[in-house]
């Protein structure tokens, strides 16, 4: 028996493998068929997750219905139930199991989810409406021309045309959907950023701290500059405010994050070869690297570098990128966050992102927005059901809002005079759920008002 096999738990500090995603075996069903009885059949004797997503239930209900009431009743074929109900989250790993490596039992669920996702993938199983939907950059481009983009946005608001959009790409009928924006991100900082005189001035008073160079080039990522262009604005006038320069990318396309959970790998090869080089150039330069979506910070700074072990030029982006609230507060720490708030904000309810949460950076955001006056901040640390296209599914949104519940519950329990989350899609999701006319503020928005500028 292998040392520590029956240990109950590990007070070893947890790793993570390399995704082996090369290797032929990787991509064999009868190994992927292995794998999951192995780690079905501990989870099944642990259950320790069943109140995170619905992976957990619908496998402990195929147990507990099975002849055997063991793994080993279960039909092979229904683990792929468990499969699709997975959105890589992260949080079982992070947060619940303690059987994470380097434990011998050597379990990371969600890796194990994402390989099947890539095997179902590469067999040809996911629908052409699934690879749409992840397909951010190519949508956000063609919804987003001048005169389409207002018929898009009205559009969605059309209940039979949102029937129709049931049937073709499998969006449910009431299920939130973000608008688009013809004047993208990109578009709207392009005079500022190419401005002569843009960084004159505040280059020369560029101060760095132990862990920042004090420049910024945000990443603006798909939701970002297509559906939340007043995301990215905030956030740049907030770290002008704190006199760092800032400026944008000069090239990016999607992280990568939505193909992931879709399994296409090669895809988030294909990205990562147009981002990384662009990303480096500036990091060389002398640039740190904020993204605004806490997803895209993840997969820069764990997934890649999982993917790609050996890449220098991945690793090296991976220590340079940053959640905006973990720059803010490493600024602080510095003694160079400008503290000079003009307005309370009263009571906050904010949602910790998932993808926030498992970066292990703490609660800066919560942090920070403390540091205005008179403000009081509730921190929510529970999915909100939504993560990137799962709750606008129509075989998932069901699921997804029972899911949110909880997290909507505390919002209005919280009689808050603002929420919001990190995670601006996240925060949409609260805000439909919540269908009472409120609207949901992004943390950085909310920043800039405290400052008022």
């Amino acid at each position: 028996m292998e040392k520590g096999e029956n240990r109950e738990g590990s007070l070893d500090a947890p790793i993570r493998h390399p995704i082996d995603w090369k290797n032929p075996e990787f991509h064999s069903q009868d190994a992927l068929y292995n794998e999951l009885e192995r780690v079905f059949d501990h989870c099944h004797g642990c259950r320790r997750c069943v109140n995170l997503c619905n992976s957990f239930p619908t496998l402990f209900d195929l147990v507990d219905q099975s002849s055997t009431m063991e793994v080993n009743g279960v039909n092979k074929q229904d683990y792929w139930k468990v499969v699709d109900q997975c959105y890589l989250c992260d949080l079982c790993y992070q947060t619940k199991c303690p059987y994470i490596p380097p434990h011998a039992w050597n379990i990371d669920f969600p890796h194990l989810m994402l390989r099947a996702k890539s095997v179902k993938f590469q067999q040809g199983r996911v629908t052409n409406s699934e690879k749409i939907l992840s397909s951010t950059d190519a949508v956000g481009k063609l919804a987003g021309i001048p005169i389409i983009v207002n018929v898009v946005n009205a559009a969605n608001k059309i209940k039979p045309v949102r029937k129709v959009l049931d049937k073709l790409l499998g969006v449910h009928p009431e299920a939130g959907i973000p608008a688009y924006h013809s004047k993208t991100l990109r578009k709207r900082m392009q005079r500022e950023f190419s401005a002569p005189d843009h960084f004159a001035q505040s280059i020369g008073k560029t101060k760095a701290t132990e862990k920042t160079t004090g420049k910024v080039v945000i990443f603006a990522t798909c939701y970002g500059n297509y559906n939340a262009p007043d995301l990215g604005e905030d956030l740049v006038q907030v770290l002008k405010h704190n006199q760092i320069p800032v400026t944008l990318v000069d090239r990016e396309q999607c992280c990568g994050m939505p193909k992931l959970e879709l399994g296409d790998l090669e895809s988030v090869a294909k990205a990562k070869e147009t981002n990384i080089p662009h990303l480096v150039a500036m990091v060389d330069d002398g640039w740190d690297i904020i993204a605004p979506v806490p997803s895209c910070v993840l997969m820069f700074r764990q997934e890649l570098p999982l993917m790609f072990p050996n890449d220098d030029q991945v690793q090296k982006v991976a220590k340079a990128i940053f959640d905006p609230f973990e720059y803010l507060m490493l600024r602080h720490r510095g003694g160079l966050l400008n503290t000079e708030f003009k307005q309370s904000l009263g009571k906050v309810a904010y949602h910790v992102a998932c993808h926030q949460r498992v970066q292990k950076i703490g609660l800066k955001t919560k942090a920070c927005l403390q540091l205005i006056p008179d403000t009081d901040v509730t921190a929510i640390e529970r999915c909100s059901g939504h993560d990137g296209t799962y709750g606008v599914k129509s075989k998932f949104y069901k699921m997804a809002r029972k899911l949110g519940r909880p997290v909507v519950n505390k919002v209005i329990q919280s009689d808050a005079d603002h929420y919001g989350s990190d995670c601006p899609m996240a925060g949409k999701f609260i805000e439909h759920a919540l269908a009472d006319g409120s609207t949901t503020s992004h943390p950085i928005s909310l920043v800039r008002k405290a400052y008022d500028i």
